[in-house]
């Protein structure tokens, strides 16, 4: 039927992606991508040969109401990510709305996503936690910092290898030096990573041993 599925994709590990994951590809008119070479790998590997469109942050403002429009017409679409379930932290929200706003099913397929074996594997409290996602890189950063710090809960932020030694730096300045922090690097691929214990700890590693891949950072109360 015309509908909207929003499809989670491996964050690493190609055997994360789900039976229904790949049933619905193969039967859907046109899957659109972040990144269509990231999705074109994995579309090859599951045997997927169905039409791919780029859908991404710098195009989705212009390209959604002509794929609602699409759906509305009858066709049927999948949304997918580079990795994890789109809309957290990746394209996605602005299409959803679109689609509810006309009146189109959308439906959401669980499956993989970095944040809860993160949250879940850093050992710190995740019975009441805060997502942020990526931080702004400039405006309101350090305003943002101060006000997730007040909140007594699990904090738990996604990072680029280039920026990270910069969050933990913020996070020992706002959070305070004790808190204590799990950096998980590189979820569910070969090298897979967990480091624990305070800000400054975890950037004196950094600063022996380059960042590589990327990262979440979960941050304790």
């Amino acid at each position: 039927m015309s509908k909207l599925y929003i499809v989670p994709s491996p964050v690493g590990n190609l055997g994360d992606m789900t039976l229904r994951a790949i049933e619905t590809l193969k039967g859907v008119d046109l899957i659109l991508a972040e990144d269509t070479r990231t999705s074109s790998f994995l579309l090859k590997h599951f045997g997927i040969d169905r039409p791919l469109q780029s859908h991404h942050l710098h195009n989705e403002h212009k390209t959604v109401e002509r794929v609602a429009e699409r759906i509305a017409a009858g066709q049927s679409v999948a949304l997918v990510s580079d990795a994890g379930t789109p809309g957290i932290s990746d394209p996605g929200f602005l299409l959803v709305r679109e689609c509810l706003r006309k009146g189109i099913a959308v439906e959401c397929l669980p499956g993989p996503t970095a944040l809860i074996p993160a949250l879940v594997v850093s050992g710190l409290p995740c019975d009441r936690f805060m997502f942020e996602g990526f931080l702004p890189p400039k405006k309101g950063r350090q305003k943002r910092m101060t006000e997730l710090a007040a909140l007594g809960v699990t904090v738990v932020f996604y990072e680029s290898p280039y920026r990270v030694v910069r969050l933990l730096e913020e996070i020992g300045l706002h959070f305070g030096p004790e808190r204590p922090v799990a950096v998980v690097r590189e979820i569910s691929k070969k090298f897979e990573e967990i480091l624990r214990g305070t800000a400054p700890e975890l950037v004196a590693h950094f600063a022996r041993t380059e960042p590589k891949g990327e990262f979440v950072v979960v941050v304790g109360v």
